[in-house]
């Protein structure tokens, strides 16, 4: 959970709405008390809660850096969710908007998870792990599927993407465009690229409110070079010193690196999902109409579709008796159902504003988040031998196995 401070926009509100509601507990960190009046207050309990003034890096430091080890490691998938009602702080939390004009200590977890990433690829450790990493950035607008970094047809128009399913159940996004990089600097070229891309409205609660959901994805496949094959660039300097919030390769980042070493022809992929949420506001509270009223439907008819998700697959109660978990309501719940219940770590970021205006919209973050806690993924690793999807390489294989059989049955 992370409260945001009071703003400019909450001293221009009424007086007795600019009452902060929101607490700390003063015995238990991780917990919240919400006082709904002098009589009655609720207590709400996470895994780590941040409060007003909490910087980014402390929220990145605490929250964050573990998900990247384990990402590196090709271990887990990995998403992060921020949830919460508009200017509640979650595109600044993550960062979507982020470009060379932030300033570093306002830098969201975006560019901080990508700055320790590449950070860590030129660690020694990994200086045989041949790494390709490939980046890409779709919006959910009024349930179309939307292609942020793929070019405007001759309409204006961005490619749809379409979402499909393998015969191993995973989910796979066809049509859409994933762009290479190779260093911190073409990924939020890429990022702010597609930022520009995405669909903003003006809305009672936010002049530049987003309207649709998006979800950064980078994909990052790792295998072991040859011995004759020259270095990469992304790892030829492992001198390079360490970039913020990084540091030196885990025990655990070890002992896979050395079973990578032991494998040949194994490819690791694994793959990063960053989500920014739209508001989750009632849509009385944006005093929207036509237009802004159909996105602000879509909106929370997605989100409505996320919270029947996670309360099928959290709720302990509903968990003993129910069968089916209905992904397929929306498209949000569909592109993340690898990630609710399935093969990832997953963690949402609730955001929330501390003031008596937004009470309603805060108790009902949290109480969302809340039922979030209770799903537990199961997450397996990413790892399948190369050349599995190449025809050509499939066909040399088994002309390969073909003559050391012959040679076996004439030496036999």
């Amino acid at each position: 959970l992370r409260i945001r401070p009071i703003t400019n926009e909450d001293t221009n509100l009424p007086t007795r709405f600019q009452r902060q509601v929101i607490t700390t507990s003063p015995h238990t960190s991780n917990q919240v008390i919400v006082h709904q009046n002098d009589k009655k207050s609720q207590t709400f309990t996470f895994d780590h809660v941040f409060g007003p003034e909490t910087m980014q890096q402390e929220v990145f430091d605490n929250a964050i850096l573990n998900l990247i080890d384990q990402f590196l490691e090709g271990r887990y998938n990995v998403t992060i969710l921020a949830y919460g009602q508009t200017s509640s702080g979650k595109t600044h939390t993550m960062g979507t908007n982020d470009n060379s004009s932030i300033s570093s200590e306002s830098k969201g977890i975006i560019p901080r998870a990508m700055e320790t990433l590449f950070s860590l690829m030129n660690f020694s450790q990994y200086k045989m792990r041949q790494f390709t990493i490939k980046v890409s950035f779709v919006e959910i607008y009024n349930e179309e599927l939307i292609d942020l970094l793929g070019e405007q047809n001759v309409d204006g128009e961005r490619p749809q993407v379409m979402i499909r399913e393998d015969s191993k159940g995973n989910i796979l996004w066809s049509g859409l465009q994933e762009i290479k990089v190779n260093n911190v600097e073409e990924v939020m070229t890429t990022l702010a690229r597609g930022s520009l891309n995405r669909q903003v409205g003006s809305t009672d609660m936010n002049s530049q409110s987003s309207r649709s959901h998006a979800i950064f994805s980078v994909v990052m496949s790792q295998q072991q070079k040859s011995l004759s094959s020259p270095m990469s660039p992304t790892n030829s300097n492992s001198g390079t010193p360490r970039m913020n919030g990084s540091r030196p390769p885990s025990r655990t980042q070890q002992r896979m690196s050395k079973r990578l070493d032991d494998v040949e022809n194994m490819t690791i992929t694994s793959k990063f999902n960053f989500v920014d949420l739209a508001g989750s506001e009632r849509l009385k509270r944006t005093s929207a109409v036509g237009d802004r009223a159909k996105e602000g439907i879509s909106i929370n008819s997605g989100l409505l579709a996320l919270g029947n998700v996670i309360s099928a697959l959290g709720d302990p109660n509903k968990a003993k008796h129910t069968t089916h978990v209905p992904y397929r309501d929306s498209k949000l719940t569909r592109l993340l159902q690898d990630s609710l219940g399935g093969n990832a770590r997953t963690l949402m970021i609730a955001c929330v504003s501390p003031t008596e205006y937004n009470l309603n919209e805060t108790i009902n973050t949290l109480k969302y988040a809340n039922r979030a806690r209770n799903i537990k993924n199961s997450a397996t690793i990413n790892q399948e031998e190369t050349g599995w999807n190449d025809l050509e390489h499939l066909q040399s294989l088994v002309m390969k196995l073909r003559s050391e059989i012959k040679s076996l049955k004439s030496n036999s």
